[in-house]
């Protein structure tokens, strides 16, 4: 066996690698996409509360739920850094903590080295869970995915039989990501009920107590919208996101979720067979299969529109499931705790399958893509929205409604200015709020057919909701402030 001081130095080298291959895999780094479309702005009104105020509600219809955002604006405030770069760090700080809990998880759970590097290629290659919402990885920063760093550690934990650590790092998951750490404490909670039978009545306390704050935030809190059954208009606003009713599921993603259960039984049942398996391991089984009953029985409620249960997106349980199904499939096909042959093979197997795709996603599928985009890039609809950033805080701007999808980033998140409608954010904020869906409903049809806007129809947008600018692809006869390569910015005063 190599000496710790060499351990700590393959750990360390194993850590780049294995940022390098997440990120390639993930089709690179890049500030400012997909979720942090909503993200983002939450952060920057933490630091400028002057900022958004005609979005203000629809941004602080989740962000209220979060702290991250203020933790975020403290470091901005104290280091001079900017956005760009603490989320770098953000992002880098939250790989670092996923490779040190498969690191612990793999140096309990298995025998063999290779079993950890077969562990850590295998989570590299970022995938989708079928219609949840949820991937195993994103290349970016968000909050759920350091909460899932910090509940990987605790099922580290439970395999150290450190219960109370776990809880520990369950309890800091929830001030960074509520429903993750829920999920968490779920399969946490389950596996120290069934391991060690002296804290059943500390999880029961826990579970009561959770109960006890929902109901404070349904009640009196944040959540107090939350009781209600969600209506046609609140149903129209998203019904894009076919992650949110399981009811609606095709035959497959039900297959291939619930597949995730049996696969991980399977795994676990073969590591038995071979004496492999600790109370611990059977422990966090069983909690994965609460995961899954947990959401069997909330379905009904989920199905019936109750506005909270829709609001947990309780299928992003299978997040979870999938992650313990890759521990320990790896550990079954790893082969018995003396096949160190095999378990190279399959970690040099999975290592070649990761550089393999990682490089084909980032040479052929995104040539376009570098492997770590810090920050927004020189194109010409960031230039535009530099443009709109130097304008009064309080401008309103008219956009595409596919803006953030159709151009890499939100104006948003680039300008950071009120826009009239960003339509996968908003329909996705709409989630949390009934005026929110509200106003996604109406005005969602204002814009169909955007490539084709006119001047009258944009005047009269303008004068009903008092617009300052519209940026676009075609000439319009307005006054014209702003032109680059690609794009007009025309005044609507």
């Amino acid at each position: 066996m190599a000496p710790p001081s060499v351990r700590r130095l393959l750990y360390v080298i194993g850590g780049v690698v294995f940022v390098l291959l997440a990120t390639a895999n993930g089709a690179g780094y890049r500030y400012g996409v997909s979720d942090q479309a909503f993200y983002i702005p939450v952060v920057a009104r933490s630091i400028d509360p002057a900022l958004f105020p005609l979005d203000a509600s629809l941004i602080d219809a989740q962000g209220q739920l979060m702290i991250v955002d203020e933790a975020m604006a403290a470091v901005a405030h104290g280091t001079g850094l900017s956005l760009d770069m603490i989320f770098l760090g953000a992002y880098l700080a939250t790989l670092g903590v996923i490779w040190a809990a498969l690191v612990l998880i793999g140096r309990r759970a298995y025998d063999s080295p290779w079993a950890i590097v077969a562990l850590g290629a295998a989570f590299t290659m970022r995938h989708r869970i079928p219609r949840t919402s949820a991937n195993s990885f994103e290349p970016y920063f968000h909050p759920r995915l350091l909460a899932f760093g910090l509940g990987a550690l605790a099922v580290a934990a439970v395999l150290r039989r450190r219960a109370w650590l776990a809880i520990a790092l369950v309890a800091t998951a929830a001030a960074i990501h509520v429903t993750t750490a829920l999920w968490f404490a779920v399969l946490i909670g389950v596996a120290l009920a069934v391991r060690e039978p002296r804290l059943r009545r500390t999880v029961a306390i826990g579970g009561m107590v959770a109960a006890a704050t929902l109901l404070w935030a349904v009640s009196v809190g944040p959540l107090q919208e939350a009781l209600v059954i969600m209506d046609d208009t609140w149903l129209q606003a998203v019904a894009s996101k076919d992650s949110l009713f399981a009811t609606d599921w095709p035959a497959w993603a039900w297959a291939a979720n619930l597949g995730l259960l049996a696969l991980l039984w399977w795994a676990h049942r073969t590591r038995v067979r071979r004496d492999e398996a600790t109370a611990e391991d059977r422990a966090l089984v069983w909690g994965a299969s609460a995961l899954v009953a947990l959401f069997l029985v909330t379905l009904p409620f989920v199905a019936a529109g109750f506005s909270l249960a829709v609001q947990f997106q309780i299928s992003r349980v299978f997040w979870l499931v999938d992650f313990l199904a890759l521990v320990y499939v790896v550990g079954a096909v790893s082969g018995p705790r003396a096949s160190t042959i095999r378990a190279a093979v399959v970690a040099c197997v999975l290592l070649a399958l990761s550089i393999g795709r990682g490089t084909y996603v980032l040479l052929v599928e995104h040539p376009e893509r570098s492997l770590f985009a810090v920050h927004l890039p020189d194109q010409p609809w960031d230039e535009a929205m530099r443009w709109l950033a130097l304008q009064p805080s309080d401008v309103h701007v008219l956009a595409d409604p596919g803006h953030a999808w159709k151009y890499g980033t939100s104006v948003r998140v680039a300008a950071r200015r009120d826009v009239f409608l960003e339509e996968v954010k908003d329909s996705a904020l709409a989630i949390y709020s009934h005026d929110v869906a509200v106003r996604f409903v109406e005005r969602a049809p204002l814009l169909e057919g955007f490539p084709s806007l006119t001047a009258e129809r944009a005047r009269a947008l303008a004068t009903r909701y008092d617009l300052d600018y519209v940026i676009t692809e075609v000439d319009l006869a307005l006054p014209l402030v702003y032109r680059n390569a690609q794009f007009d910015i025309y005044s609507l005063r």
